[in-house]
């Protein structure tokens, strides 16, 4: 009996140890699978919603500035004489008789000359008609036509140029004309995008997109007397036509105007080059005031500052733009600036090359007062500087043609006929000037200045922008009545 319940204690002992095993076991298993299923979550299938891009990876929107700028981007199309003059001048008993370019003609005899064409482009910066192009689009023209976005044509008249920045203003007759405002080139970033608007190849209103690639370049292209490079580089496709359209930012400001390419084809190849706002518009507002640039000058013979210089001069760090030499009546020396300085900053405005310092100090005008920080013999030195012209002075450089006090119009061809005369430009007008002192009468036909012959504004200016101040002026005409006569007077007595 005894043996029975010791048998029987035993079993229940092993069966509860079973139960209460089992028990255990699943609840561990459980715990085991909780564990698990926790662990490969990250690995399990399941849709992906990616984060939204940063508003620096986003391409901007384009089409505003677009659309605002086509409006007020202009074609512009010039004819110019051909410098071998009449198509009878290839004509070998032409010169015969009358000399190269007919210059033995009896007097009165029209020669039809022959005539070249050119294009490019140009923008409208205020309702009234004011547009900026290049220099070089209508340098040469003798008749420039502005045709707009709508295919209005409209006569243009040139108010001024400026060979040494390649800017020039014209003007056409009509109002409430779309326009671009002027934005800051200083405040674009490399990198940024950038339209450039234009007539490429005759193919009106295009607009082409790129980014900012370089800033203040120069690539030596212009060729006045007093080049100024400071170029906006983008990689915008530019070619032949686009010149003296927009390069606009996406806010539609005008930042700079397009001018140039690099290119051993003639065609865009990656790189365009802009006369940024920060000259452009400066010499704009000069030459509608004016009627020329008022160019502000240091007095000084610059370079930039390289590993080479840094060390044989003990510049120490590679910054600013090393003073070479002071003109002795310039304003540096004036202000106390000293060879061998290096130039930091303009109205704390950095400048490490001299493209950078030239468009500084281009801002300015003779008689503006600037802040050079400079650095001389390793410390930081201030210095107010009083910047001149470029007779050495601060006194602002009136326009030869506007001491002429004349205004000029065309001559009919009715009365070229009855006059027997090729070309020439009535005076229409006389205020106080050269002419008016000279004697010359309203009516007045100039035919030739200089002994060189006269068919447009652009004509007489260029003979005065080639005449030395201080030699006299020989006008040459007619009066309606049939009586020649010629004056002589000097631009500076």
């Amino acid at each position: 009996m005894d043996d029975i319940k010791k048998i029987a204690k035993s079993l229940a002992i092993a069966f509860t140890g079973a139960i209460i095993a089992i028990l255990i076991y699943s609840k561990f298993e459980k715990n085991s699978s909780a564990s698990t299923a926790q662990e490969k979550t990250p690995a399990q299938f399941t849709n992906y919603s990616a984060p939204p891009p940063s508003p620096q990876a986003q391409l901007p929107d384009l089409t505003q500035a677009a659309e605002k700028s086509v409006h007020a981007v202009v074609h512009i199309t010039t004819k110019m004489k051909s410098q071998g003059g009449g198509g009878s001048n290839d004509n070998q008993l032409f010169e015969f008789f009358f000399g190269p370019k007919g210059n033995n003609m009896p007097h009165g005899y029209n020669q039809e000359p022959d005539y070249s064409m050119g294009a490019g482009s140009g923008v409208i910066i205020n309702a009234e008609g004011y547009i900026v192009t290049n220099n070089h689009v209508i340098e040469e023209a003798d008749n420039i036509e502005v045709v707009l976005n709508d295919n209005r044509k409209f006569t243009a008249k040139v108010i001024g140029r400026d060979p040494n920045t390649d800017i020039a203003l014209i003007k056409i007759e009509a109002k409430d004309l779309t326009f671009l405002t002027w934005g800051n080139s200083e405040m674009l970033k490399l990198g940024e995008w950038v339209l450039a608007v234009g007539n490429p190849f005759n193919l009106t209103s295009t607009v082409t997109a790129g980014i900012v690639s370089a800033k203040s370049r120069s690539i030596g292209i212009i060729s006045g007397q007093l080049p100024l490079e400071s170029f906006i580089q983008t990689d915008a496709a530019v070619n032949p036509g686009n010149s003296g359209g927009a390069l606009v930012n996406a806010s539609g400001e005008l930042v700079g105007v397009n001018s140039a390419i690099a290119s051993k084809t003639g065609s865009y190849s990656g790189y365009s080059f802009a006369v940024p706002a920060s000259i452009a518009r400066k010499v704009v507002e000069d030459l509608k005031q004016f009627g020329e640039v008022q160019r502000a000058l240091l007095g000084v013979e610059i370079r930039n500052v390289d590993d080479n210089l840094a060390q044989s001069e003990h510049l120490g760090k590679i910054e600013g733009v090393y003073v070479s030499k002071t003109t002795e009546e310039g304003a540096a020396r004036q202000a106390g600036i000293k060879a061998q300085d290096v130039i930091i900053a303009v109205n704390g405005n950095l400048v490490n090359t001299v493209a950078q310092l030239q468009e500084q100090i281009a801002k300015y005008r003779p008689g503006d007062k600037v802040n050079l920080t400079i650095k001389r013999e390793g410390a930081m030195k201030q210095i107010s500087i009083t910047l001149r012209n470029t007779k050495g002075d601060t006194t602002i450089v009136k326009e030869s043609f506007a001491t002429l006090g004349g205004e000029f119009g065309p001559i009919s061809s009715k009365d070229k006929e009855r006059l027997k005369i090729d070309e020439g430009m009535q005076v229409l007008n006389l205020s106080k000037g050269k002419l008016k002192e000279a004697g010359v009468k309203i009516g007045f036909i100039i035919t030739d200045m200089n002994k060189m012959p006269i068919s447009s504004v652009e004509d007489i200016k260029r003979v005065l922008s080639q005449a030395s101040n201080k030699k006299p002026i020989l006008v040459e005409g007619i009066y309606p009545s049939g009586e020649w006569t010629y004056y002589v007077f000097k631009l500076e007595e």
